[in-house]
């Protein structure tokens, strides 16, 4: 187990609502670190940033499969939150060890999360949560009620303010497809964390602990009755140095077979051969494609004018990971005017398929703006909706959009 030293002192703090409980000031402190990254550390200027966030997802994939294990055995464990959102204890175990480790090891770097602690706290639930990070944490004895709420609150909603300047913070979805991971199904799901530096996306890590290596094109997506090869995977991106994944099996076992694996996105140059994904939430027919293409969830069905739709996995990072890792040609969701899109959701996303080749934007083909919400950094407001592609299909999509849409 290495022992990595790492310095805060090249980022400034936003502005902080509350003091945190470490003390904004340059530190060196040690993190454990399992494996080594794809890349040599000259080539990558935040590679001990993504060292230490690849060893918390890590970290944090252990305790969804954990609690999963007893998430069907025990009553209350499975939550419904205000919006009626599934959230379950690994939901807050997840955002409380994040911000636990990243506070430890970069006390001036803020985190932009999305829970906080009041249901909780209103349902004297903070135990459980203390029960499943203690063991997961550097230093088990600092996990308590108290800096568990504190830690989950670093990163809700006005727990700092910052401005219109470029800023630096860490963004962080605790389990993106919740929905999925209560269902008793194996349907993915993903713990998703990415860093923004002075405003630009420079690194990512997504861990998807029940990604299945041989799904087919035309099976559901991530829904099998055999686990046997649902190794798992860790998703890596910094920019600049590609995207990569790694057997997630391989990395909690200590096992070394197998190795990183750089990501590319599909060839596909042909809208009508291409594999698309959408929101669950969403029908193919609400989208402005429909009028020029019939989905089809069957590969051997499809004929001219007919598009293949994979079938639904929840949450929106498993789909950038299915673009990313060129399982899928394209991902489009449409912007709702009855909810908002949460930066969490596609942070993370962005910077593993570009750096794997792909392209990402709104239906109008201007870049997500991540500080669209100057205030908090939890909002972003795309034009029409977000589109995710291999990078090849991209301006043809954008150009049957903009001439079957009334939105833009």
């Amino acid at each position: 187990m290495d022992l990595l030293c790492y310095s805060a002192s090249r980022f400034p703090a936003a502005h902080a609502q509350y003091p945190f409980h470490t003390p904004l000031r340059r530190r060196f402190v040690a993190v454990r670190s399992s494996l080594s990254l794809p890349f040599p550390e000259q080539k990558a200027k935040y590679y001990r940033e993504l060292e230490a966030a690849v060893d918390v997802v890590e970290r944090a994939c252990r305790l969804c499969v954990d609690v999963k294990k007893s998430l069907f055995s025990s009553n209350g464990r499975i939550l419904e939150k205000i919006d009626q959102t599934p959230v379950t204890i690994a939901d807050f175990g997840v955002q409380a060890l994040v911000s636990l480790e990243m506070n430890r090891l970069f006390p001036s770097i803020p985190l932009v999360a999305e829970e906080d602690s009041a249901f909780l706290r209103s349902n004297n639930l903070v135990g459980s949560v203390v029960d499943v990070v203690k063991d997961k944490a550097t230093s088990g004895d600092e996990v308590t009620d108290d800096n568990i709420l504190k830690a989950i609150d670093r990163g809700g909603k006005d727990a700092c303010v910052f401005g219109p300047k470029p800023a630096t913070y860490w963004i962080l979805d605790p389990i993106d497809g919740t929905r999925g991971f209560v269902k008793g199904s194996e349907a993915f799901y993903v713990v998703g964390l990415a860093l923004v530096v002075e405003g630009q996306i420079v690194l990512g890590v997504m861990g998807c602990p029940n990604w299945c290596e041989d799904c087919s094109e035309n099976s559901i997506v991530g829904i099998q009755e055999n686990s046997s090869s649902r190794s798992g995977i860790i998703m890596v991106s910094h920019v600049g140095c590609g995207t990569w994944t790694k057997r997630l099996s391989d990395i909690l076992t200590t096992e070394s077979s197998h190795t990183w694996t750089r990501c590319s996105v599909d060839s596909c140059q042909m809208v009508e051969g291409a594999r698309f994904t959408i929101p669950e939430s969403q029908s193919w027919k609400s989208l402005p494609l429909s009028v020029l293409f019939d989905a089809k969830r069957d590969s051997e069905n499809i004929g001219e004018g007919n598009i293949l739709l994979l079938s639904a996995c929840c949450g929106s990072l498993c789909k950038y990971l299915m673009v990313a890792s060129g399982r899928a040609s394209v991902y489009i969701q449409g912007r709702k005017a009855t909810s908002t899109i949460k930066v969490w959701d596609h942070a993370v996303g962005i910077i593993c398929v570009h750096e794997a080749g792909g392209k990402v934007t709104d239906w109008a083909g201007g870049s997500l703006d991540i500080a669209a919400d100057q205030t908090e950094r939890r909002l972003i407001f795309p034009s029409g909706g977000v589109l995710v592609t291999n990078g090849s299909l991209h301006s043809k999509i954008i150009g049957m959009i903009s001439s079957n849409s009334s939105v833009l």
